[in-house]
């Protein structure tokens, strides 16, 4: 296999094929702190693109409540058992990524076909705790604490190394060279379902109807007039922020992407381990034990929970940007932050989002003489 370099793992891996870096990146940020399971970004994506027969089971957009929820059963635990979970000497994964591992069995990818069964339960674990709770309830006065849970909202990663492209027997699967969005040919596809076999997040899903294989498109037709996918732009929670990502090596500061990924590290691959480089990235849960999420957003979590703990309150442009989230349905390229607002750019420099650091605040008095009224809200 030909060798390529992947930061998220801090070396070199190899893939079947020669790296290929596309005009420009489709990426997105997830922040887990502020999702609260409305599924409204998961009946978005699907009152828009899988509402046709073969797809009444596909959801390219789920959210799952962790640890124990999971679409389909087991995706995440079976690789890593596959894989031998994480093993990390400071920033440098040590351990074998999926394609590494597959080479010692022959393979081309380390995977599994999940069964008819496994897809059945989306909702899985819903709002289900890990731990249980003391008697006469539980008392949350602490972070993290012992009884937690946190939802994952989850789409396709659109991988700069998918896994689904690497075992595609037909050469069906392709990274569009404008955006980097991972598709699926139709017309070349199959239905071997090796796609579904190789990617490690299983969002490559097989339609029984036509006989072929589909997957999150990225809302392409969208991301090419500039607006953002449907899951985001209908995110009541305001937790997603779309944009295109950078080489580390040619991170611009004010590239929101760039920024929460790369500049301050705030945001995290889901589950690096894999090899795929996956371009979703996600603020881990202020609640969870450390060990979990060191395991799925790998050894960065240390410096992101803190940053999010402890120095947000004291950075306005993180901020500001973190305000941004849901504040707009185009696609920002550019922000920045002054005189206390934050401002979002579109590609043409053209300012499509403005929002306050910090909400104007007006303190009534209690007894208004002019009506003879006592206010109960004086604020």
């Amino acid at each position: 296999m030909p060798k390529v370099y992947n930061w998220q793992i801090g070396r070199e891996m190899e893939y079947p094929y020669e790296p290929g870096r596309p005009d420009k990146q489709f990426s997105a940020v997830f922040d887990t702190n502020k999702c609260i399971a409305c599924q409204t970004c998961s009946i978005a994506c699907k009152t828009t693109w899988t509402s046709g027969r073969g797809q009444e089971y596909m959801l390219w957009n789920n959210v799952e409540s962790k640890p124990y929820g999971s679409f389909p059963l087991q995706w995440d635990l079976k690789v890593l058992d596959m894989i031998g979970g994480a093993s990390w000497e400071g920033d440098r994964y040590v351990g074998k990524t999926i394609f590494e591992k597959a080479v010692e069995n022959g393979q081309t990818v380390e995977g599994f076909l999940p069964t008819l069964e496994d897809w059945s339960y989306p909702n899985c674990g819903e709002d289900e705790m890990a731990g249980e709770p003391l008697v006469g309830g539980y008392h949350i006065d602490e972070v993290a604490h012992p009884v937690w849970f946190y939802y994952l909202p989850r789409i396709c990663n659109h991988c700069s190394f998918p896994g689904c492209l690497a075992n595609c027997p037909r050469q069906s699967i392709y990274k569009r060279p404008d955006n980097g969005i991972v598709l699926i040919d139709q017309e070349r596809c199959h239905g071997y379902k090796q796609c579904v076999k190789g990617c490690p997040y299983k969002k490559a899903m097989f339609n029984s109807e036509t006989g072929r294989s589909e997957k999150c498109i990225g809302c392409y037709p969208k991301a090419e007039a500039g607006l953002a996918t449907q899951c985001i732009e209908q995110c009541i929670g305001k937790i997603r922020i779309q944009g295109w990502i950078s080489p580390p090596e040619q991170a611009r500061e004010d590239n929101p992407m760039d920024y929460l990924v790369h500049v301050r590290k705030v945001a995290l691959p889901i589950y690096p381990q894999f090899g795929t480089l996956p371009n979703v990235y996600y603020i881990p849960p202020m609640t969870v034990p450390e060990p979990f999420l060191r395991q799925m957003f790998g050894p960065g979590v240390t410096r992101a929970l803190r940053i999010y703990r402890e120095e947000l309150p004291n950075d306005p442009e993180l901020q500001g940007l973190l305000l941004l989230f849901g504040s707009t349905n185009q696609i920002m390229t550019r922000f920045d932050v002054r005189d206390g607002w934050a401002h979002g750019y579109r590609r043409d420099g053209k300012e499509v989002a403005r929002v306050p650091i910090t909400e104007p605040l007006v303190v009534r008095p209690a007894y208004d003489p002019q009506y003879d009224v006592v206010r109960l809200d004086t604020t």
